[in-house]
């Protein structure tokens, strides 16, 4: 992805801290140098990894795991560089923002939105398949008219392997009709979740607008993509991207 008010002195290093997983991303107004993640919970470790990278110009990061992950992250950002904390707005990069209340939509969100705006042209339904599985609806002119936030697919298999006697975790693989236990556990996750975004999608286009394309991120993507009964692009890390474009924009 291209940004016109890149300099060649650019270097963003954009933080999608997430409750999981904490994904980094170094780029230089044209395309993206380096990338990684730790496990949110080994947020430490990146004080070496930024300190290796080239000399950062700006830092913009989207957290919503709370204050102590903010104040961890704090602690391993480069020295005398500009630091951003992203917070939702009404209205930003084309996109506008339909919650009762702007401020409250999680920052990843908007970020994935604001994305999924300058990536495809169409009404789109944006999907983060994380820890939770986000399902937004936005339509082709870039207004977010509302989603739905439900259990991912390691939270699902959590709660049964915690709620009850006999569902206790397993391997398992997809199956449209699984013969054991642990298939049909994984299968009810896939299902549960995929129709929660068709349904998301099938709204959406009643509303006037045209077939939605799924835009499809985090890291059940792979899994949910497959099963999908909609146009699906994967994209590795919306938020990741729409930090780029709001940095790049201001």
């Amino acid at each position: 992805m291209a940004h016109s008010r890149a300099t060649a002195a650019t270097r963003l290093l954009a933080i999608d801290a997430g409750n999981t997983r904490i994904k980094w991303g170094l780029h230089d107004g044209a395309r993206w140098l380096k990338s990684g993640w730790v496990p949110t919970a080994q947020a430490s470790r990146l004080r070496g990894v930024f300190a290796a990278l080239p000399a950062v110009t700006a830092v913009l990061i989207s957290n919503v795991a709370g204050a102590r992950l903010r104040g961890e992250l704090a602690s391993v950002l480069p020295v005398a560089v500009r630091v951003r904390w992203l917070k939702s707005a009404a209205a930003q990069c084309g996109v506008r923002n339909g919650y009762a209340e702007p401020a409250r939509l999680g920052c990843d969100r908007w970020s994935a939105l604001i994305a999924a705006h300058r990536l495809h042209e169409g009404a789109a339904v944006v999907v983060n398949a994380g820890t939770a599985l986000t399902a937004d609806a936005l339509t082709a002119d870039g207004v977010f008219v509302g989603g739905i936030i439900v259990p991912g697919v390691e939270l699902m298999r959590a709660a049964l392997a915690r709620d009850t006697a006999g569902l206790k975790r397993r391997a398992g693989e997809f199956s449209f009709f699984p013969d054991n236990t642990g298939d049909a556990i994984i299968s009810g996750a896939v299902n549960a979740l995929c129709g929660a975004v068709e349904r998301v999608a099938r709204h959406l286009e009643q509303g006037g607008g045209l077939s939605p394309v799924c835009l499809l991120s985090g890291g059940a993507a792979a899994l949910l993509a497959r099963q999908l009964n909609l146009e699906v692009k994967v994209v590795d890390n919306l938020v990741l991207e729409g930090l780029a474009v709001i940095a790049y924009a201001d």
